[in-house]
C-alpha cells in the first residue's frame, strides 16, 4: 500500500505538472504572438541588411546586380543607407565589356540597380575576414573599406544576403579565403551570444548552398535562413544569353541574375512588404525556382514574420509585375559553374572571323575549358592514388544524411584545398565543387602527408 503521506502529494504533483505545461504552451504562444506583433511593424527594434557578393570579374556579373537590385528593395522600403552595409568588387558597371557603362541591370529591359548603391567594401576589401569583422561590429578587426560594421542590438533585426559561388562546405570571395560553413557558424553563435539581434534572416544563392547550414544551425538561435539549393545540387543563372528573347541578356553576354535570387526579388518588387510572409515568399520561390531544391533551416516558426520586419515596408508598390507573369517566363537558365562559359562563348561569336579578336576570345575560352579539364584530372588522380578504383568513385560523390555536415574536421578541409591549390593550382569556381570529395577523403582518414603524396603525383608538384 501507498503512505497517505505519498497519496497526499499525488494532487501537488499533478496541479505542478499541470501548470508547467500550460507555462510552456503559453511561453510558446507568447513567442509567436510577438513574432506576430513584430511582422505588422510594432517592434522599436532599428532594421540591419548585410548584402554582399562574392565574385568578381564581368562573366559574374550576375551576383553583383543581384545585390544591387537587392539593396534598391531595401532602400525603398525605408531602410537607410547607414543600416544597409554592401559587399562588392565593384569592377562591372565600368567594365570594357559592359554595353551600358555605369549602369547595371538585373533583367532584360530592367532598371539601373547600381545608382545609390554604398561603396562600403569593394576591391581588396572584399574579404572573408571584413565580412565576419561587419556581422560581429569589430572595427579593430577591419582592413580597408568604409569602416561601417552591424551595431545592431537585441532588439534588432537583421536580414543577410549573400550570392556567389559556392561548394560544399564553402562559399566564394573575391578577394582572400573561401568562407568555410564552420567559420560562418561560429561568427553566427557569436553574434547570439553577444545580443546582436533579435531575430536574424538569412538568404544564400550559391551552389550546394544548403551544405553551409545543413547539420549546423540551430533551431534556438533566433534564425531563419533559406538556401538557393540543397547540400548536393547547382544553383542556376538566369536571364542568360542565347535564349529565343530580343531582350538584353545578348546584349549583355552574360546572365543578368540567379534564378532563386531574382525570385525572391522579383517577388518583394511585386507585393506590399507588410502583407507576405517570409514563408509566403518562400513557397513562392520554391515555386519559381524549379531547377533546384530551395530550403529552409533554423528556426523556421519565424518564417511567419512578414517581410517588412526585416526588408522595410513602402506605402506602394515598387512594381505592377503580376507573379503569374514571374513564374511562367521562360529564359535561360545556366547551372552556376558554366554561366563563364556562356559569355566566354559569346565573345568567340561575336567577334569578326579570323580578326585578332577572334583569335583573342578563342585563346579565353580555350584556357576556361583547359583549366577545368586539369581540375577534373588532377582531382580524379588524387582520389584514384589514395583509394584505387573500386573506391574512388563513391569519394566524389557520396552525400552524407541531411542532419549531418558535409565534413566533421574542418581544419582537415581547409587543409586539404590549401594542399591541392599549393601543388595543382588555384581550384578555380567550377573546381570547388570537388569540396566534395575533400571533405569525403577527410571523413574517411586520409591525413595531410597522404594528400600532399596524391596532390605531388597527379600534379608532378607544379603549383
Amino acid at each position: 500500500m501507498m503512505s497517505s503521506s505519498y497519496v497526499s502529494l499525488v494532487p501537488f504533483l499533478l496541479l505542478l505538472l499541470t501548470a508547467l505545461m500550460m507555462a510552456a504552451v503559453s511561453e510558446s504562444r507568447r513567442s509567436f504572438q510577438e513574432i506576430l506583433l513584430q511582422s505588422g511593424g510594432e517592434s522599436t527594434g532599428t532594421q540591419w541588411a548585410i548584402l554582399v557578393a562574392g565574385s568578381k570579374g564581368y562573366s559574374n556579373y550576375r551576383h553583383q546586380a543581384d545585390v544591387c537590385h537587392a539593396y534598391q528593395i531595401l532602400k525603398v522600403n525605408g531602410l537607410k543607407d547607414e543600416n544597409i552595409i554592401v559587399f562588392m568588387y565593384d569592377d562591372i558597371a565600368g567594365s570594357k565589356y559592359n554595353p551600358t557603362k555605369g549602369i547595371i541591370i538585373n533583367k532584360p529591359n530592367g532598371p539601373d540597380v547600381y545608382h545609390g548603391v554604398p561603396k562600403d567594401y569593394t576591391g581588396d576589401a572584399t574579404t572573408a575576414a571584413n565580412l565576419y569583422a561587419v556581422l560581429l561590429g569589430n572595427k579593430m578587426a577591419l582592413s580597408g573599406g568604409s569602416g561601417k560594421v552591424l551595431n545592431s542590438g537585441a532588439n534588432d533585426h537583421v536580414f543577410f544576403y549573400y550570392a556567389d559561388h559556392g561548394s560544399p562546405g564553402l562559399l566564394g570571395m573575391p578577394v582572400g579565403n573561401n568562407i568555410y560553413a564552420n567559420d560562418l557558424m561560429n561568427v553566427l553563435k557569436q553574434m547570439y551570444k553577444m545580443k546582436k539581434y533579435m531575430n536574424m534572416v538569412i538568404y544564400i544563392e550559391a551552389c550546394e548552398s544548403g551544405s553551409m547550414l545543413q547539420g549546423l544551425l540551430p533551431k534556438d538561435m533566433g534564425i531563419y535562413a533559406t538556401t538557393a539549393s540543397n547540400a548536393k545540387e547547382s544553383s542556376w543563372g538566369y536571364y542568360c544569353p542565347g535564349d529565343t528573347t530580343d531582350g538584353d541578356p545578348s546584349k549583355y553576354d552574360t546572365c543578368l541574375g540567379d534564378l532563386y535570387s531574382i525570385a525572391w526579388m522579383e517577388d518583394s518588387d511585386a507585393n506590399d512588404l507588410g502583407k507576405e510572409t517570409l514563408q509566403d515568399q518562400y513557397l513562392t520561390v520554391k515555386k519559381r525556382t524549379s531547377l533546384s531544391h530551395v530550403m529552409q533551416y533554423g528556426n523556421t516558426v519565424l518564417s511567419q514574420a512578414f517581410l517588412s520586419t526585416y526588408m522595410g515596408q513602402s506605402p506602394k508598390k515598387v512594381s505592377s509585375v503580376r507573379l503569374d507573369e514571374l513564374s511562367s517566363s521562360t529564359f535561360r537558365a545556366v547551372p552556376q559553374r558554366d554561366a563563364d562559359l556562356v559569355f566566354f562563348q559569346r565573345q568567340v561569336q561575336k567577334a569578326p572571323k579570323g580578326s585578332a579578336e577572334s583569335v583573342e576570345a578563342q585563346k579565353r575560352l580555350d584556357e576556361q575549358i583547359a583549366r577545368r579539364s586539369h581540375v577534373d584530372r588532377s582531382i580524379n588522380q588524387i582520389v584514384y592514388y589514395l583509394f584505387g578504383g573500386s573506391n574512388a568513385a563513391s569519394m566524389l560523390t557520396a552525400v552524407r544524411p541531411e542532419e549531418r555536415p558535409v565534413v566533421d574536421n574542418w581544419d582537415c578541409l581547409k587543409t586539404f584545398v590549401r594542399t591541392y591549390e599549393q601543388y595543382c593550382g588555384r581550384l578555380s569556381e567550377y573546381g570547388m565543387q570537388y569540396t566534395r570529395a575533400m571533405a569525403n577523403m577527410c571523413n574517411a582518414g586520409v591525413d595531410k602527408d597522404r594528400m600532399v603524396a596524391a596532390s605531388i603525383q597527379a600534379c608532378s608538384g607544379k603549383a
